[in-house]
């Protein structure tokens, strides 16, 4: 009994280098992306106190580019696992050629990203504007949130090899350079948005197109500092001779498109899905879909810690599975997926406090603030179930098992998420809350299915050996 217990401890609770290990990916990560989210939280109040329109009409952009940004994770995805892999084995020169093949894919992703996001705008956006009560409101969102998008789009190249090169760097574990560049980013976002929405300091008074412009600039001086970082050899010597040949070898082209295709749709299908919801949400009017911006915008502010743990689980499991050290792989996937868990509640507790005043800095009508508290509990209630689910489908992909992890994020969304929203959005009174409530407990069944798949160990593949024949 005791034995259990203390291997039961062990599995569960890691000792110091694993914590140290584990801090030593996810703190830069946290940062980043805590200012990251404080910023966008300023940028929405800045943004919202010009009207409710305009802060309608940039979330509802936003959500077209939240589909690309998962693109792009998902068009880099694939290379990523080999990536942490091969550099777990100490191979270089294949670790380079995966970084070149995430360029390629990024840059596909943008040109099909802005042919599309230009040429079907009215129509994309109007998906998410389905109140009959305020038509001429509805018209300004539309147009306020094409004026925003029309100016995005020059951002999204600059965003996607930023995460290209940012990707490669955290696969080594390298995550200093990334923070340092997305913070300098966002307080350049910050100080265009107070300048160029207001028209401070003498520049004119832009409105939402002077946020636009703003993040666009944050962008290019990310990938300029990542950029040109990244190429001290001295500091990573993986990224020497990373242009000295733009060919990537047919065997591992062929390898990440077999492993990264259905991550790729996977991501795709996902994220469409979840805007598919948000767009469900929409049919209860304006104020739930200004209540759903402002909690997704509190929300990323305190789960940053959550969604840093699959990063970890991407890192420090693929490496050992690429270093063939099965057993701690293990040891490891199960130690991330319990420190998830108990991250989640210590933020959850937090946003529950601060759930009731956030809302209120919002220019937006009482019945949108009270809802947007009412959504930020929902989030609290669930954050447990989405962080264990989270590093679940992390820990998954680690070894390459794309197909499962196809089965494991996106299916449920559209065979449970998807229909029950539907069902309960048009067939039912229910208050949107309690809709929403519903909806998200749905993570549940994603924890029972991650917890079997993890325990049985069907994830564990060392993909290095696929490529190398080693």
């Amino acid at each position: 009994m005791l034995k259990d217990r203390a291997r039961l401890k062990s599995n569960l609770i890691g000792d110091k280098a694993f914590y140290k290990a584990v801090f030593a990916i996810i703190i830069p990560f946290i940062v980043q992306n805590t200012i990251s989210s404080f910023v966008n939280l300023l940028d929405n109040l800045m943004v919202g106190q010009l009207d409710q329109t305009a802060f309608n009409g940039v979330g509802v952009a936003n959500q077209l580019f939240f589909i690309f940004n998962i693109c792009i994770f998902g068009s880099i995805s694939g290379a990523s696992i080999f990536g942490a892999q091969f550099y777990g084995a100490g191979d270089y020169e294949n670790m380079r050629a995966s970084a070149r093949f995430k360029l390629y894919a990024c840059v596909a992703v943008f040109v099909i990203g802005v042919v599309v996001f230009l040429a079907m705008d009215d129509v994309l956006l109007s998906l998410f504007l389905n109140d009959d009560t305020r038509p001429e409101e509805v018209a300004l969102t539309l147009q306020r949130g094409k004026e925003y998008l029309a100016i995005m789009v020059l951002g999204l190249l600059p965003f996607a090899i930023t995460q290209a090169y940012a990707s490669t760097l955290r696969e080594a574990g390298e995550t200093m350079l990334p923070m340092v560049a997305g913070i300098v980013a966002v307080f350049v976002n910050m100080v265009g948005n107070y300048i160029l929405i207001f028209g401070h300091f003498g520049a004119p008074e832009l409105g939402v197109e002077g946020a636009a412009i703003a993040t666009v600039a944050g962008r290019f001086v990310e990938m300029g500092i990542v950029m040109a970082k990244a190429h001290n050899v001295k500091r990573y010597p993986f990224m020497e001779g990373m242009y000295r040949t733009i060919r990537v070898p047919g065997k591992l082209v062929k390898r990440i498109l077999i492993m990264g295709a259905p991550l790729f749709l996977n991501e795709l299908l996902w994220s469409v899905g979840t805007s598919f919801v948000s767009q469900l949400y929409s049919y209860r009017g304006l104020d739930v879909v200004a209540a759903t911006n402002i909690s997704n915008t509190v929300s990323n502010l305190f789960t940053t810690a959550v969604f840093s743990m699959g990063n970890a689980a991407a890192v420090m499991v693929g490496q050992a599975l690429g270093a063939d050290e099965i057993p701690k792989a293990r040891q490891t996937a199960w130690r991330l997926l319990s420190f998830s868990v108990f991250i989640s509640l210590g933020a959850g507790i937090l946003l529950a406090i601060a759930s009731p005043f956030i809302p209120r800095l919002y220019n937006a009508t009482d019945t949108a603030r009270n809802l947007a508290c009412q959504f930020l509990l929902v989030q609290c209630a669930t954050m447990p179930f989405m962080a264990f689910a989270h590093t679940s489908y992390f820990t998954l992909r680690s070894g390459g098992k794309t197909i499962m992890t196809f089965m494991f994020d996106c299916m449920p969304l559209w065979l449970v998420n998807v229909p029950m929203c539907y069902a309960l959005i048009h067939f039912t009174d229910l208050h949107i809350t309690l809709v929403l409530f519903i909806v998200n407990m749905t993570n549940f069944l994603k924890c029972l299915f991650g917890f079997y798949m993890v325990k049985m160990g069907v994830w564990i593949n060392n993909v290095t050996t696929q490529v190398t024949g080693e």
